[in-house]
């Protein structure tokens, strides 16, 4: 849930910023793509973390290799949250994002199905995270 509420805060505040005076942040696909780039930011720290080991256990048995995949996608993170911010590669970076989250909607299932916990907290119910998936997924795509 924290995800959802860096995206919706940071996306206000800002719109909020450009308003009154940061011209970049005066349309609302800028503001967008700054919510998107801090959201990325601050799930990718999660992969290095102390939230790391519930990351990997989220890593369906099937998927070779869970830390590296972890590691992995946490660095996909970080590239596609830096690329959204470039006008030249935010298209690209856009596109990149939508694929990571949608290849990484099975952990997300798979970690609901066992009942997986992240920093002692159960994880989002599968259909609450349905419904956030596909609103990161429209943003990320706005952003884009």
């Amino acid at each position: 849930m924290a995800p959802f509420i860096i995206l919706i805060v940071s996306f206000f505040i800002l719109r909020i910023i450009g308003v009154f005076g940061i011209s970049y942040f005066d349309g609302w696909e800028t503001s967008l793509q700054g919510a998107v780039a801090l959201m990325f930011l601050f799930t990718a720290t999660a992969h290095w973390g102390k939230r790391r080991p519930d990351l990997i256990k989220m890593v369906p048995p099937n998927v070779p290799n869970p830390g590296l995949m972890v590691t992995i996608t946490g660095i996909l993170e970080i590239i596609g949250a830096i690329g959204i911010l470039i006008p030249f590669t935010s298209n690209i970076a856009s596109i990149g994002l939508a694929l990571l989250l949608i290849i990484m909607f099975p952990a997300n299932i798979f970690a609901s199905r066992i009942g997986n916990t992240i920093a002692g907290k159960p994880t989002t119910p599968l259909f609450l995270r349905t419904i956030l998936q596909i609103i990161f997924l429209t943003a990320v795509i706005l952003a884009g």
